[in-house]
This record gives structure tokens, C-alpha cells and sequence, in this order.
């Protein structure tokens, strides 16, 4: 048993258990520590060196004194290393560089299909991971870990895309280990709109659960927070009501291969070809449209947000869910989308299901992505395993 391990097994506190209690607030000086965890000051002594030796913990100023000679102030290292994070989506990605404190430090959007294939588009990551470090002036010895968003279903436990519709040549593909041709870090991968679901209900909701965040871009996608984490359910697929089958729609086929899929009726990519013999040719038209009243628009959008209802009216049933966040570049429709959305999930779901639900737009809008994947990010950097396997490995 090593020494981290005996002091788990005998009651005291890990460096990492010691570091959660000085980031959560709850501790900020070395007696906070003893009263908290019961240990010597001594012991208290060697897990703040530790922390220390590392960069993760800081001496700030002296707190007040009741009495006697005041305590230094312990302070998490927001500096103590970058995460780098990019949320790509299928023709553009957002990257950028966060500090330990969930900090932006450096960002950028630039357009790349993700249908260019895994060794294109993840090349051109790795360059502009590269390129935000360099004119940032930041070092990339201090990257401890990335996280990455993709537009497609992801085997949660790999980071290997799966079969994903819109993702020509990525099926299967070692996503973590090319990017650590580059950079030698924890590479960590999640379906986009999982993190979206993750960055809004961290930094909007983080007193409500569960929360559904539903994705309305090209296709359609949903995310599940539950108390602060992603429900990924046994593999990664949860939430992929993209392709559950709409009511009333067996004629159309989806990408996928079957028919009547939610995302083939009442996604981006099914609006345009909706609306492409007034002229649309994208989704950011189809917002653009509606936004300037055109009325075919607007009443497109409004049957997709019921389309998306209906199979919502489920998720309402069997999640009970407290909020549901509607995200993605359809979203930016104004409430016409929203107003879709509502009426079908109030019209088909119980009274007890739907009686405090609140269906809104998401608050962090395009952000919500990177947000997520820094917040995935370092929260696994900053798990008790990982913070111990720091410390035992000096």
C-alpha cells in the first residue's frame, strides 16, 4: 500500500482530497485543513508541500487574526498548467486555450469540414493549437491536457468515434493517440453536444438537474447533465435523439440509412433543402430568413421546433427532466424555434412532467462547446487519481 493509500485507509487526507478542499473554497489556511481532516499539522505540512513543489497551490496574502500570529492564505494555481480544448463542429471549430481556472487565455473560429477526414482536420487542429500558443506567448511544455468535441457519436470510455453520420473516414479512428503525436498529453474526446449540455449546466445552471440540451445545428442532437455530470449511458449514445423516428414521416430518409429520423426532418441540413428554391443555400440563410420574417422560413423553423418537441415529449416522460436548453445555429432563430419546441412537449406530456420544465434558449450560445470541453478537461485533471499519480510520480 503506498503512503496515499494508507492515509485513505486510516482517515486522513490525500494531496488531491487537501487540493479540492483549497479550490472548492472551503479551506484557506492550514488550521482550515486540520479542523477539516483531522490531521497533525505536520501531515498538513507535507500535503501543502507537495502541492506546492507542483505549482498547484499558492501562499497568498495573511488572513485576519483573532489572535496571535496570523495564518498564511492557501490559494489554488489557476497558472499551474493550460488545458487546450476545441469544440469542432461540421464546418467549423473553435479552439482555445483556458487556464486551470477555466480562464479563456486565447481563442479563435475557423472554418474546415469535418467531412475532410480524421488526418486533415486533426492535423490542422494540432497546427492551431500550436499557432494560439505561439502568438499567445504560452509554452507548450505547460499543456497538461486537451479535450475535444466532434459532431458525432463517441465510445466515451475510447474517445473513438463511432459510425458517425456526417464523419466520412472517422469511424473507429484513435482520435487521442494522432493528437499526441503533437502533443504527448491526456487527450480527452466527447460528442459536441454533450459538452455543450456540460458547459451550460456548469455555467448557467449548476443548481438544476437534470438538464437536457438539445443541439439544433445541421442535425439534432441532446446532451444529459445529471448533478454536474454527462449521462453517457453504457457507451456514449445517450441522448442520440437525432435519429428516434418522427411521427408521420416514413418517406424520409436519413443519412443514416433509415428512414424517418428526427434529424432528416427537422434538422439544418433538412430545412435547407426545404427552403433551397427561395434561394437558401446554409444554415446561417434558414436564421437569416427567419430573423428578416420571411414567412416560408418562419414557418419551417416552427415545424421543426414541433417535430423536435414531439420526440422531446418522450425524453420529458422517461428524464423528467428540470430544464431544456435549445442550442446550435437553428436555435439563433429567434422563438420561433423555441415556440415549436414548446407546444408540442406541453401538448403531449403529463402535467406532473411539465409543471415547473422550463424550455429556453441556451444562455451560453456558441461557447457552450469549448466551454465544456475545458470543463471536462480539468476536472479530470484535477481527480484525486490523477493529482495523486502527480505527486507519487516525483
Amino acid at each position: 500500500m503506498n503512503s496515499n493509500s494508507a492515509d485513505r485507509a486510516g482517515g486522513g487526507a490525500s494531496p488531491a482530497d487537501v487540493l479540492r478542499l483549497i479550490r472548492g473554497g472551503q479551506a484557506r489556511t492550514r488550521g482550515d485543513l486540520q479542523r477539516l481532516t483531522g490531521m497533525a499539522r505536520s501531515t498538513v505540512a507535507q500535503r501543502i508541500d507537495a502541492l506546492t513543489e507542483h505549482g498547484l497551490v499558492v501562499t497568498g496574502q495573511d488572513s485576519v487574526s483573532s489572535g496571535g500570529r496570523p495564518s498564511s492564505t492557501l490559494q489554488f494555481n489557476h497558472q499551474a498548467g493550460l488545458v487546450l480544448a476545441a469544440d469542432c463542429g461540421a464546418t467549423h471549430t473553435r479552439t482555445a486555450i483556458f487556464d486551470l481556472g477555466l480562464n479563456v487565455l486565447a481563442e479563435q473560429v475557423s472554418d474546415i469540414s469535418i467531412a475532410e477526414g480524421p488526418e486533415t482536420v486533426l492535423d490542422w487542429l494540432s497546427e492551431q493549437f500550436t499557432d494560439l500558443l505561439r502568438t499567445s506567448g504560452l509554452q507548450a511544455r505547460r499543456v497538461m491536457a486537451i479535450g475535444v468535441g466532434l459532431p458525432g457519436p463517441v465510445e466515451h470510455a475510447t474517445g473513438t468515434p463511432v459510425a458517425p453520420p456526417i464523419m466520412p473516414g472517422w469511424d473507429g479512428f484513435d482520435v487521442p493517440r494522432y493528437l499526441q503525436r503533437t502533443f504527448p498529453v491526456p487527450v480527452l474526446v466527447d460528442n459536441d453536444v454533450n459538452l455543450m449540455a456540460l458547459g451550460e449546466a456548469a455555467v448557467a445552471y449548476p443548481h438544476v438537474s437534470p438538464l437536457a440540451f438539445v443541439k439544433v445545428g445541421t442535425g439534432v442532437g441532446c446532451g444529459i447533465v445529471t448533478n454536474g455530470t454527462v449521462f453517457h449511458g453504457a457507451h456514449g449514445a445517450a441522448g442520440d435523439i437525432g435519429h428516434i423516428r418522427a411521427a408521420d414521416h416514413h418517406d424520409v430518409v436519413c443519412w443514416c440509412g433509415n428512414v424517418g429520423c428526427l434529424e432528416a426532418v427537422a434538422g439544418g441540413k433538412a430545412l435547407v433543402a426545404d427552403l433551397h428554391d427561395t434561394g437558401v443555400r446554409t444554415n446561417s440563410d434558414v436564421v437569416d430568413r427567419v430573423l428578416a420574417g420571411d414567412a416560408a422560413a418562419v414557418r419551417a423553423v416552427r415545424n421543426a421546433g414541433r417535430e423536435i418537441g414531439g420526440v422531446l415529449a418522450g425524453l420529458v416522460s422517461t428524464l423528467n427532466p428540470a430544464v431544456i436548453v435549445l442550442g446550435g445555429q437553428i436555435a439563433e432563430a429567434g422563438q420561433y424555434l423555441l415556440a415549436g419546441v414548446r407546444e408540442a412537449v406541453y401538448a403531449r406530456s403529463l402535467p406532473l412532467g411539465t409543471r415547473d420544465l422550463e424550455i429556453t434558449r441556451s444562455q451560453l450560445a456558441d461557447r457552450a462547446g469549448i466551454t465544456g470541453a475545458a470543463i471536462m478537461t480539468t476536472e479530470k485533471l484535477l481527480t484525486a487519481d490523477s493529482i495523486d499519480a502527480l505527486i507519487a510520480a516525483r
